[in-house]
């Protein structure tokens, strides 16, 4: 029997929120660094340009490595607008705030969230991380996020978001913005890492100029009771290009409607969607994509892949492909399935037993490979990845 969404009211949620004091995030204690850790964030800083900590509606910590500085500013989106004054333009300049309950919802209710600006020209070699962490039990989180790639700038962004151990029930919705100007190239990572009882609705709008790329990177590895976001790419400039990745593994009774869009609407402009989804237990997936041709010279392609791993999980792709000017090519693949039989046989002849043959197909078909991240985040991902699956089957 096909699962309903659950149920999500905004206002039935925690909005006060204690304090949290200002501290270094190597200083948040063992318990938050674990939970973080699994979400991408190193609280040691190693390998990192620079770091924004957020728990609950405080501003907890805010760093930015020598080596960066005049490279990229980084700050709370409420000390953006005060620093400088066109950051209030920028909100709201890719998405309507009353789109849908939820987005009306933080609108009116807002909690921060991090301004990260890559500066003209620059080439940022080290990711810059964000975390947004909730710490009560059933407290609702608002953010803004504001992201700037000025002309000609590239860098890498990770952001993890995750509970408190002791926290179960919450509501996280985030707002993020992205103006990805003329020749620069953004990649952002985004790892969540909820309860199992949580609720998450992120709301995303890129805009893509001249000659400028944009990538996400999204995965999705612990249980959540649900999961709705789908970002949307305007590649409004000549050869601009988005691609969208993402990886989610359903458990328990978790329901996730995961989608992507792309809007191709400047001349050669391209777009890429690739999804690859997993449900176990009684967990429901819906994987959508959407390409819109809006110019006779753009192509996009969307692939979508899903494995069922339970007779009483679901998985829907929903690829949908929009042309509305003659000229503009847009191809899909989608495809749903269980394990092949014969795929677990010719292992188990080469010596494995059916639960490691299970355990390895599954480990290949979600391979982050496709993110195409530098070696060390693609083996920190890898490992949250094996130990999501760990005992899973």
């Amino acid at each position: 029997m096909r699962r309903k969404e659950p149920e999500v009211k905004p206002e039935s949620y925690e909005r006060k929120a204690e304090p949290w004091p200002r501290v270094p995030v190597s200083g948040l204690g063992r318990e938050v660094a674990q939970r973080v850790l699994e979400s991408g964030i190193r609280v040691d800083e190693e390998e990192r340009a620079g770091t924004y900590f957020q728990a609950d509606h405080s501003v907890v910590s805010v760093s930015l490595k020598s080596a960066f500085e005049g490279m990229v500013e980084l700050m709370s989106t409420m000390e953006a607008i005060e620093r400088h004054g066109w950051v209030r333009d920028l909100m709201w300049g890719t998405m309507d705030p009353s789109a849908d309950r939820f987005t009306d919802f933080a609108s009116k209710n807002w909690d921060n969230g991090y301004f990260i600006r890559i500066l003209e020209g620059q080439r940022v070699t080290l990711p810059v991380q964000a975390c947004l962490f909730l710490s009560k039990e059933n407290l609702n989180q608002n953010v803004h996020n504001i992201i700037v790639a000025e002309p000609g700038s590239e860098a890498q962004i990770i952001t993890g978001c995750a509970t408190h151990p002791s926290v179960r029930h919450g509501l996280h919705i985030g707002v993020s913005e992205f103006y990805v100007r003329r020749g620069a190239k953004l990649t952002f990572t985004m790892i969540h890492n909820w309860a199992d009882e949580f609720d998450a609705r992120p709301r995303t709008g890129i805009v893509v100029e001249d000659g400028a790329t944009f990538i996400s990177n999204y995965i999705c590895l612990k249980p959540v009771r649900s999961l709705q976001m789908s970002p949307a790419a305007y590649c409004r400039g000549e050869s601009s290009r988005a691609s969208f990745n993402s990886i989610l593994y359903g458990k328990g009774s978790s329901y996730m409607d995961v989608g992507s869009r792309i809007f191709l609407q400047g001349k050669g402009s391209r777009g890429e969607i690739v999804s690859r989804a997993a449900a176990a237990d009684e967990s429901t997936i819906y994987a959508r994509g959407l390409l819109v041709g809006e110019h006779e010279d753009s192509r996009a392609h969307l692939e979508c892949r899903g494995l069922l791993l339970s007779d009483r999980a679901h998985m829907h792709a929903v690829p949908e492909l929009i042309g509305r000017v003659k000229g503009t090519e847009l191809s899909h693949e989608a495809a749903v399935g269980k394990i092949a039989e014969d795929q677990i046989q010719y292992l188990m002849a080469r010596g494995f037993t059916e639960r490691e043959a299970e355990a390895l197909i599954i480990r290949g078909f979600m391979d982050v490979g496709i993110f195409g991240l530098p070696e060390r985040i693609t083996r920190d991902i890898s490992e949250m990845l094996d130990r999501a699956l760990e005992g899973a089957l």
